[in-house]
């Protein structure tokens, strides 16, 4: 009984097994690939450092000056009293304060601040793109494995054509040379199999190496819908979506709001900073204690500071030019964009509503008519020749439209067309 007990469960361990190698692997969706990107790319995790390291500025910039603490010691006589030479000495303490005025640590916070707002700005534009490179192998994979589903359906279909035509060949209805040129044909099938086959095992690897994941290509799959649909947005929109989404516009409005600050920041340092102090100094013989205030003024004869400020008002003006060369590259580029997508779309309509359907339908009819001897070999070959090409045209176009659909979202900055 006990040999028996163990003879189940090491057969249901070798089944369990058996079912694990065989199942198929999930596979992952555009979000999921996403979300594993942004947890495992190294490039996008050591931009998010220098936020944080911005942030750590942000403490340093308001700190309050530290004081000075004075100790001393004075009338010390070594000379004429070496036995007691510390008898009349008297020792002294005193502190110094900087007081900062023209609001220079609120305004050193600020210009902190504003250097961290340009940190995050700098790694959302550092995601966009590459999210656009992750999209775009992600794309290529979707791409490769429809060419490879077409191409392993018209190997299908088309050993179904040879097998028709064998039987015909063994009727006499054909002859043997033309049953030789349709079975001659294969080999273009088979190696549109074999080469999507590749491109696929291809796109796979690139798109592991952006995800840094180490799961063999066998084991990694991705699935999306692999169609197009008329976008629902407008150009006016898309434009405005830029203008309000793009996080290098972005980052260049934060450099001209930092670059006012800091001119800000170049007034206040200008201003005069007294430092107040305080002693105090005890002396022995007879016992007195001294206290002492004194209040110090830095005399600005000189404004050294006149470099800095002008130095700080032509960065305003520089980062306002920026920024606008900014909002023209961020328009241009959405302007762009949106002209290919809509001429990709111009010829993927008409491939969509016809071709693809006239294609199948004349292989199927010259395919029935070569069977009943009512149209030529050429004819038949022609027509296997023109549905595959119209077939692998069109997913071209639709992994065109891939790409001008990426592109678009690059531009604006965000997706808004998936």
């Amino acid at each position: 009984m006990q040999r028996l007990t163990w003879r189940v469960y090491i057969s249901l361990l070798v089944a369990t097994g058996c079912w694990s190698q065989t199942t198929s692997p999930r596979a992952l969706t555009w979000q999921e690939t996403q979300d594993r990107f942004r947890a495992n790319n190294p490039t996008l995790l050591a931009g998010q450092f220098n936020i944080d390291e911005a942030r750590a500025d942000e403490i340093t910039a308001y700190l309050r000056p530290n004081p000075d603490l004075t100790l001393g010691l004075d009338q010390i006589t070594p000379f004429s009293s070496p036995i007691q030479p510390f008898a009349q000495s008297y020792p002294s303490v005193g502190m110094d304060y900087l007081h900062e005025r023209g609001h220079k640590r609120e305004l050193r916070l600020a210009s902190a601040q504003k250097a961290t707002a340009i940190a995050i700005a700098t790694q959302a534009d550092l995601e966009r793109n590459l999210m656009y490179n992750l999209r775009d192998a992600f794309d290529r994979v979707l791409l490769a494995k429809a060419v490879q589903a077409v191409a392993k359906e018209n190997i299908e279909f088309y050993d179904k054509e040879i097998e028709i035509n064998r039987e015909r060949y063994k009727v006499g209805a054909i002859a043997k040379v033309d049953f030789q040129r349709v079975e001659l044909q294969r080999i273009q099938f088979e190696s549109d199999l074999q080469t999507a086959l590749v491109n696929v095992r291809t796109a796979k690897i690139d798109l592991l190496a952006l995800l840094r994941d180490r799961t063999p290509v066998e084991d990694f799959d991705v699935a999306e819908e692999f169609q197009f649909s008329e976008p629902a947005v407008k150009l006016d929109e898309l434009r405005t979506m830029a203008l309000n989404s793009r996080p290098d516009l972005k980052e260049a409005e934060q450099s001209l709001e930092k670059a006012r600050t800091d001119h800000q920041l170049s007034i206040a340092n200008g201003t005069t900073d007294p430092t107040f102090g305080f002693d105090a100094a005890h002396e022995p013989a007879p016992l007195n204690v001294f206290l002492g205030f004194s209040v110090t003024i830095p005399l600005r004869i000189f404004d050294r500071n006149q470099g800095d400020k002008l130095h700080t008002l032509l960065d305003i003006n520089r980062n306002q030019k920026l920024r606008d060369a900014a909002e023209l590259t961020a328009l241009h580029d959405v302007d762009s964009a949106y002209a290919t997508l809509e001429s990709t779309l111009e010829l993927l309509r008409p491939y969509k509503t016809k071709y693809l359907q006239e294609a199948e339908e004349i292989r199927s009819t010259v395919s029935f008519a070569y069977q009943h001897g009512a149209a030529s070999l050429l004819d038949f070959l022609d027509a296997q020749k023109d549905y595959r090409d119209t077939q692998v045209t069109y997913l071209n176009l639709v992994g065109s439209y891939f790409s001008a659909v990426n592109q678009l979202n690059l531009s604006v900055g965000r997706e808004v067309i998936r």
